[in-house]
């Protein structure tokens, strides 16, 4: 793994190390283990420690850093500090990993507006799509944009696909394609995403005691579901 790295302050509040602005599994699970590091070594006004595809942010308390360490140069610079020592002494990866989540995604419509027209563009059949979707086991690399939002890579290059031109109404739970990426939206939402199918599962409750489903780090495998069972999901939920 490379050992090139930048660090700079987003604001007076946040500090970011950036492996590269690239997917890359590698520097996923060490920004994941620089995550752990820091959580096993918390520091007061640490408020969030955030992971990227190859990247770690922290938010923190510029006031309750001063108080309590009252470091001799910047604050920026106690915390870069503590991120460098991070990437210095976290393992290659985290200590721990879940077990593979199975996802249930019903491919047919109305749920997949999006994957004839993918299937035709890629002179696939339908089948071959959901095939080459449901076949990788993939990692989530980060959680952003709709709480719970989960980035997933990466898809077969045969069925990798761009972004639409123009967003459009997307249903919570729609499972896209954007690049080589795969994911799941959260809540009913503008997206630009190329939908594929959707999953009866909620991502995203937020009065539950986990409220995000999804990790950074996870490791999720969809399967293939009929309409019938898509309904069965809906009722037991």
């Amino acid at each position: 793994m490379t050992n090139q790295y930048k660090i700079f302050p987003l604001g007076d509040a946040a500090v970011t190390l950036d492996m590269g602005n690239t997917i890359s599994e590698t520097l996923n699970q060490k920004a994941l283990a620089m995550q752990q590091w820091l959580l096993a070594h918390p520091f007061e006004g640490l408020k969030d420690c955030l992971v990227a595809y190859s990247s770690l942010t922290l938010l923190y308390n510029p006031v309750i850093i001063k108080k309590y360490y009252k470091p001799a140069d910047t604050v920026f610079a106690w915390v870069a500090d503590l991120l460098q020592e991070a990437f210095d002494k976290a393992l290659s990866t985290p200590t721990a990993s879940r077990d593979v989540i199975r996802i249930p995604v019903c491919y047919e419509e109305p749920y997949a507006p999006d994957l004839a027209a993918l299937a035709r563009e890629k002179q696939l059949t339908t089948g071959e799509v959901i095939h080459l979707h449901t076949a990788p086991v993939y990692n989530v690399y980060m959680i952003g944009f709709l709480p719970g939002f989960s980035y997933m890579g990466e898809v077969h290059e045969r069925i990798a696909m761009p972004r639409k031109q123009y967003p459009a109404p997307v249903n919570a739970g729609s499972v896209g394609i954007a690049g080589s990426q795969t994911g799941i939206y959260p809540l009913n939402s503008p997206g630009g995403w190329q939908i594929v199918g959707q999953t009866p599962l909620r991502l995203f409750e937020p009065f539950a005691p986990e409220p995000v489903k999804l990790q950074a780090g996870d490791r999720v495998q969809f399967y293939a579901i009929s309409k019938n069972e898509f309904m069965e999901y809906i009722q037991r939920l």
